[in-house]
């Protein structure tokens, strides 16, 4: 894809039928909107048990609000972009209902997000939340020399934020809130990740030493110890269609300050996992700073309870087949 090499775009629909045809799957899940969907959804209904359409982006009303917030959105008459968006956003819905009404479940990860989709007319939307590998992310790996090692003799507190470095993320909410904290007290940033927008990151920081940018951590067990060993994850982005990293950082006995919509808002449990308005970047810095005066013991501790409730991934796996199962013994009937 133009804006991220990373991601790549499912144009040889005629590979994607014949795989089908070749395997004659029970359960034919897609897990994208575009070529991967047209592909599953123009396939003979014999060639496969069930069809279900996995929701793992909120694409229509992410980018939506991420044009809206870039300068060409904030440059541009608001209500003649907000005018274009809903004329836009009511063509892509009725795409995403297609889609709905041809598979035999919809399956999404946030409750919002399961409300959103039936909202718009999406049949048979199902609730599953993503679960968590229990065995690498523990309040156990914590490590007081990782602690120290990120911050590198520099004053804490340590705050951590993770995820892709894409414009829907609203990383500048992040930096921003980061930049009015350590207008009243001391404290170190390490941005987990890379993207497409981590150069233009890093210049809007210009020459500051108390935020760094590792880049992308592929071993868990390493991205577990440094969520496990620092004071808090702040996150910015209100899209999310789960949170992932929010769950795993709880797991790990991470407290987080997060914004009160979308997936992230919904992990939230007003102790450990605290929210601001989202996207502002103010109000996040406050309660930040209103979270980091707690006592860490406590918090981190809270933090685990937290991560506790939320399903592993054998719970995950669990369900979803029992759910497949279902569903093809419906389809027998």
């Amino acid at each position: 894809m133009p804006y991220d090499p990373s991601y790549h775009a499912m144009v040889r629909v005629d590979k994607i039928r014949k795989i089908i045809k070749d395997i004659r799957p029970d359960v034919l899940e897609i897990h994208s909107p575009y070529g991967a969907a047209l592909g599953c959804l123009t396939v003979r209904r014999d060639l496969f048990g069930i069809r279900t359409f996995q929701w793992h982006s909120d694409f229509i009303d992410t980018y939506t609000g991420a044009l809206l917030g870039s300068p060409w959105g904030r440059g541009a008459s608001k209500l003649w972009v907000e005018g274009a968006m809903e004329a836009g956003g009511r063509v892509l819905w009725r795409g995403v209902r297609a889609i709905g009404m041809r598979c035999d479940a919809t399956l999404v990860a946030a409750r919002g997000q399961a409300e959103k989709l039936a909202a718009h007319g999406v049949p048979r939307v199902r609730h599953l939340p993503f679960g968590i590998e229990r065995e690498v992310f523990a309040p156990s790996r914590r490590d007081p020399r990782r602690r120290d090692a990120l911050l590198a003799g520099r004053p804490g507190p340590l705050v951590v934020a993770i995820g892709r470095f894409a414009v829907e993320k609203r990383w500048d909410v992040v930096l921003d809130a980061f930049v009015r904290f350590r207008e009243r007290r001391p404290g170190v940033l390490v941005v987990l990740g890379d993207g497409p927008e981590r150069s233009r990151l890093e210049r809007r920081l210009g020459r500051r030493d108390d935020v760094t940018f590792p880049g992308f951590v592929r071993d868990r067990v390493d991205l577990a110890t440094t969520l496990a060993s620092a004071d808090v994850l702040l996150h910015g982005c209100p899209f999310e269609t789960f949170g992932l990293s929010i769950a795993e950082a709880l797991a790990s006995g991470l407290p987080c300050v997060v914004p009160d919509a979308g997936g992230a808002g919904e992990l939230a449990d007003g102790d450990a996992c605290v929210t601001y308005p989202a996207l502002d970047a103010g109000a996040a810095a406050v309660i930040l700073a209103r979270l980091l005066a707690r006592d860490a013991g406590e918090l981190r501790d809270a933090a685990a309870r937290r991560g506790a409730r939320l399903p592993g991934i054998e719970d995950q796996v669990r369900t979803q087949v029992a759910l497949y199962e279902e569903l093809l013994e419906r389809r027998r009937r």
